[in-house]
């Protein structure tokens, strides 16, 4: 079964028509999450180790497919932007709008690693009317970071399991899994630190206590 499951990727891998599929898949995943373009860039990464796709072209096409797929993202949150301004929405779209106005930026390369966090920052970013200009920019450092750490991921488990690709790609993935729940945890924490209520000022009126004798 895994001699078979190997060829087949061997077969799919050596194809030029990899690279049409990577776009595709991380052009669909910018907006519709549960494609596994992150899996797939990272298996071309582990396949990538033996010479086949190349490494770079990886890189760049996952790159360029996030990007694309990021902003028809942020275009499909500008077309819905009456739905933020309405009715229960309207506190959320407030506070959206706020905060990334502060750190759009760090918000969107950040959301990048987190799962479907890309998707929901990136049409919040388009419901608030965040520049576009500013959101390509911002964009384009993560899409490229995302593509360069997940093909990377991928062809270091290759170079680790050079004649046995299935436990490279299974080290690969273990390693992204991991990145990920890392940064959840974190990201959890600090959200729980700073919704922690501050301490009560001392009342100045209040009366002295009396001294114990």
């Amino acid at each position: 079964m895994s001699d078979a499951l190997l060829d087949l990727l061997k077969d799919v891998m050596s194809s030029p028509w990899v690279y049409v599929a990577l776009f595709a898949l991380a052009v669909i995943d910018g907006f519709f999450p549960v494609v596994p373009s992150e899996t797939a860039v990272i298996t071309a990464g582990v396949f990538a180790a033996t010479g086949e796709p190349g490494l770079v072209p990886v890189i760049l096409v996952a790159a360029l497919g996030a990007f694309v797929g990021d902003h028809v993202s942020y275009f499909i949150g500008k077309s819905s932007v009456g739905r933020f301004r309405r009715g229960r929405g309207r506190g959320a779209f407030d506070w959206a709008a706020k905060a990334l106005a502060e750190r759009g930026g760090l918000v969107l390369v950040i959301a990048r690693y987190i799962p479907g966090g890309r998707t929901a920052v990136t049409l919040t970013m388009g419901g608030v009317g965040y520049p576009r200009r500013l959101f390509a920019l911002f964009d384009a450092l993560a899409a490229g970071t995302w593509a360069l750490y997940s093909a990377l991921v991928g062809y270091l488990g290759g170079l680790a399991f050079e004649h046995d690709p299935i436990k490279g790609l299974l080290l690969g993935l273990g390693i992204a899994v991991t990145i990920a729940i890392v940064t959840e945890v974190v990201r959890h924490v600090r959200h729980r630190r700073s919704a922690k209520p501050p301490a009560p000022a001392p009342d100045e009126d209040a009366p002295a206590p009396l001294p114990i004798p």
